[in-house]
């Protein structure tokens, strides 16, 4: 198919007119000349876009572990719900929802839709892939508090929850894949593009059973490339088209392509200990957080790769916005006032553990610097990753820098879980947050009273939300509105000179 964009150039030729000889006349001969359209013709590309695979990893959805697969895999297989830029759930297969109790969901999903091969898209196969996620590398986090699925027709499947959670249908983004493979093996799905191979090449080209989508990019060759380094090597040097980094290592690679900046649910955070030390008064949380300056951190620590953190959720989110909490800058004063009402005038000695990951290092340096202007005396204990993990899970810190990637539902079940990955320094006997948090999610009080508890608790200090980083050819052109999660979003508008 020739895609054909029509650039209208309207020349407009203006009636000389003059000064004192022209009559009504002569100005009506005056005349426009009719508009010209110039039509530039797109052809059909099926070589020009390449994107990476890791040949070693499957292409499985439940099986990969690689990002590179996975990325690939969101152009092949579609899912129930696809959650925007602002975390809200977005219908893909799915048609509806309702929570018909409160540990109860049901979800309606589309009629008529058919995978790759032509088969009859179901109920069946959406809770074959429900099981297959919940133990499946990607996803298996995300699911462990969703029990079950059933189906209850060909088109609604019920899910049962652990426990109440009103966003519980922004963790349905699981691949939806037929239990059959195509003709060569590979896996089936009902996505935009379907693999495919020949002449010993890998790739992707249009699925014809997915409906009104018709690409100028047709075939998309994928490249064997297995290190995160020879991915940000392969754009740069145009190897391949795209490429996602999540900008958790070697931040200061010089990528020479295109790029732009995504955000993504990673929080990193101040851990306290709530438990024992200074850091057991809730004033002293109080002044840490007051001293800390948030948006430096980003712009140094980060290079510009994240979001202050304003509220204890992702800024970019409803939840986010409509809880802020925190500043973008320090507040030295405030801190010192929140100092004074401790039971800590003096002695204000504090050790930042840190992991020896290069961003987290530079945070700690920064904090350090900011709390000392507040009035405390700092020391930062770099750890490698085993120390770190040990010393934090047995609490022998007074505050350290940690990081957790948060569901699509924004739990954080993490923090309020006894045994919870990120649960550390919590006083769970006393924990006012703790009981609100939860009592949020069954209803049995506000949201504003688990953020009016945490301003007053602190039991821990939100700090960033990391953001990552698509880059891309500069031979490419359109609009790229591809995000965390949704890679591709509108991938039919790129095409090549």
């Amino acid at each position: 198919m020739i895609k054909r964009i029509a650039l209208c150039l309207l020349a407009a030729a203006l009636a000389a007119v003059s000064l004192s000889a022209c009559s009504a006349a002569q100005e009506e001969e005056g005349s426009t000349q009719p508009a010209t359209q110039v039509e530039t013709e797109i052809a059909q590309d099926t070589s020009s876009f390449k994107l990476s695979y890791s040949k070693p990893d499957s292409l499985n959805p439940f099986e990969s572990e690689t990002l590179n697969n996975q990325i690939v895999q969101n152009l092949v297989f579609d899912s129930l719900f696809v959650l925007d830029e602002a975390y809200e759930a977005q219908p893909s297969i799915a048609s509806g929802y309702s929570y018909t109790d409160s540990t109860t969901l049901e979800v309606t999903i589309m009629s008529g839709i058919e995978f790759s091969t032509g088969e009859k898209l179901d109920a069946t196969d959406v809770v074959n892939s429900f099981t297959k996620a919940k133990e499946s590398p990607r996803w298996k986090n995300s699911l462990k508090y969703i029990t079950s699925a059933s189906e209850v027709s060909d088109t609604v499947i019920r899910f049962k929850l652990r426990w109440a959670n009103p966003y519980a249908h922004n963790l349905l983004t699981f691949a939806i894949a037929s239990s059959n493979t195509d003709d060569n093996g590979y896996p089936v799905g009902s996505g935009r593009y379907k693999f495919g191979e020949g002449d010993g090449e890998v790739y992707l080209e249009v699925n014809e059973k997915h409906k009104d989508f018709a690409p100028h990019i047709t075939r998309i060759p994928l490249i064997n490339i297995t290190s995160s380094e020879s991915v940000e090597n392969a754009v740069n040097i145009g190897n391949i088209s795209y490429a996602f980094r999540d900008m958790s290592e070697n931040t200061k690679a010089k990528i020479q392509c295109n790029k732009k900046a995504v955000n993504m649910n990673n929080l990193v955070y101040i851990g306290v200990n709530c438990t024992a030390g200074i850091t057991a008064d809730p004033n002293i949380r109080k002044a840490i957080s007051l001293a800390v300056d948030r948006d430096t951190i980003v712009k140094s620590a980060y290079r510009g790769y994240a979001r202050s953190a304003l509220s204890v959720f992702n800024p970019a989110s409803a939840l986010g916005k409509d809880t802020q909490l925190f500043t973008a800058t320090a507040d030295v004063a405030a801190a010192k006032q929140a100092i004074s009402q401790s039971s800590y005038a003096s002695a204000l000695k504090l050790e930042i553990l840190t992991s020896n990951n290069e961003s987290k290092v530079a945070a700690a340096q920064l904090l350090k610097q900011q709390l000392e202007a507040a009035g405390f005396t700092v020391t930062i204990d770099k750890e490698g990753s085993a120390n770190y993990e040990k010393k934090v899970f047995s609490n022998a810190f007074n505050i350290y820098i940690g990081e957790v990637k948060l569901p699509g539902d924004m739990s954080l079940e993490s923090f309020y879980t006894r045994n919870g990955w990120t649960a550390a320094g919590i006083d769970f006997a006393n924990s006012k947050t703790y009981s609100s948090y939860w009592g949020w999610l069954d209803g049995s009080n506000e949201l504003g009273k688990f953020v009016l508890d945490f301003s007053e608790e602190m039991p821990f200090i939100p700090l960033l939300y990391r953001q990552g980083m698509l880059c891309y050819s500069k031979s490419m052109h359109g609009d790229m509105q591809g995000y965390e999660g949704n890679y591709f979003s509108n991938i039919e508008d790129w095409y090549f000179n």
